[in-house]
């Protein structure tokens, strides 16, 4: 970042930063941040696995997809922000710890989301967090040396999430039978913030560093969802669970979360990001559907330790589609997001027959075992075809 005069009150102006900016990367801040997210997402993927061994599905997975957006989309918003108009001072650092402040509300009401369909406590915090990003935006907006277009698009920024936040407070006022088609009317209304915004001025993002971004907090889900996987298998081999059940378990937890990994990082993501509002939108959005899977993976492994100690109300057919359909909905997610621009007709193919395969092994007789080896060919086809590039 260059250099500035610090105010008196020794906070720097929030210019725009430059977008071809050379070795940008993520700050120990963002890092900081991601950790308490990821806090939230292991709570989420806990109730999770909790609703889903009672047979309760459908609540289960609705209330995960409504935690994992409240969860996403204030770290979404932050990492955007941060690429044009971090500026490391100490207000800065104040509003984003206060971010993180919100999260671990948020965490805390995950329980009663998935318990008592109560988003009161949830909601708090979510409004905690986008409150912060209003006086970001606000500060942005207000940098009388920030370019026209940068200031226009931080003032709808902050009107329009100041706003649908407003909204999000009335909402806990209606009848329970209203909150949901209202949650999901306040979700359209969020998502479309950006878009207006971005239509009305323009924030300069940097693509190595936002998908440098992405790509850590993909990392840190993977290795989430790689731990949680372990310490279920461990403790069902303390409860006397034979080897034979667990040892494929283990197998498929590392191959596929190393497999996972290897086709997220294969191709080269910044070239997704190349300007166009459409392709950073796509990114950024699409991305929820990665998140959401990264995270659901472990999931699945769990449910297949309650089924084998008995402790699941749910059959082995349906534990292993929560290990299959995870796994299948990261490789759509991937092909749709970066892979598609990236990926030729040799790898587009594997990939498909991948994900059709991983579908298809909970109806085998042996299955995991099918996944596992389906997924290590798939990394095998893309370590022998190479990513393809743009031509910048």
């Amino acid at each position: 970042m260059t250099t500035t005069t610090a105010s008196r009150w020794r906070l720097l102006p929030m210019r725009p930063r430059d977008p071809d900016e050379e070795g940008r990367a993520g700050s120990s801040l963002e890092l900081f941040f991601d950790l308490v997210f990821v806090i939230a997402v292991s709570i989420a993927g806990t109730e999770l696995h909790h609703a889903l061994a009672a047979s309760h599905v459908l609540s289960g997975v609705g209330h995960y997809a409504m935690v994992l957006f409240a969860i996403w989309w204030a770290w979404m918003n932050f990492t955007w922000f941060a690429t044009s108009f971090d500026t490391d001072d100490w207000l800065y650092r104040v509003l984003t710890i206060a971010q993180m402040g919100g999260v671990m509300v948020v965490a805390a009401g995950v329980g009663p989301v998935f318990e008592h369909d109560s988003f009161g406590v949830m909601i708090a915090g979510y409004v905690v967090m986008r409150l912060a990003m209003v006086v970001q935006w606000l500060r942005a907006a207000m940098t009388p040396s920030s370019t026209d277009e940068a200031r226009r698009a931080a003032l709808h920024y902050a009107i329009g999430i100041a706003v649908v936040q407003a909204l999000w407070g009335l909402i806990l006022l209606l009848p329970h039978g209203l909150l949901i088609p209202a949650a999901i009317f306040l979700i359209l209304a969020e998502i479309s913030v950006p878009v207006i915004a971005e239509q009305r001025g323009r924030t300069p993002w940097h693509p190595e560093h936002i998908t440098e971004r992405y790509g850590g907090f993909t990392l840190i889900l993977l290795g989430e969802s790689l731990l949680a996987s372990s310490h279920a298998i461990l403790e069902a081999r303390d409860a006397e669970v034979p080897l034979t059940q667990l040892v494929p378990l283990g197998v498929l937890c590392l191959i596929v979360t190393a497999a996972l990994w290897w086709v997220y990082f294969w191709p080269r993501h910044s070239e997704a990001i190349d300007g166009a509002l459409r392709n950073s939108l796509m990114y950024g959005y699409g991305h929820y559907v990665i998140f959401a899977a990264a995270g659901a993976f472990s999931v699945g492994i769990e449910l297949e330790v309650d089924v084998a100690t008995g402790e699941s109300a749910i059959g082995p057919i349906a534990a292993a589609y929560a290990v299959s359909l995870p796994i299948a909905i990261f490789l759509v997610g991937m092909w749709c997001v970066v892979l598609r621009r990236s990926a030729d007709a040799v790898v587009s193919t594997a990939l498909a027959l991948a994900v059709l395969v991983v579908l298809i092994d909970p109806l085998v007789p042996l299955p995991i075992a099918l996944t596992t080896i389906v997924m290590a060919l798939l990394v095998a086809v893309m370590v022998w075809r190479r990513p393809r590039t743009s031509a910048r």
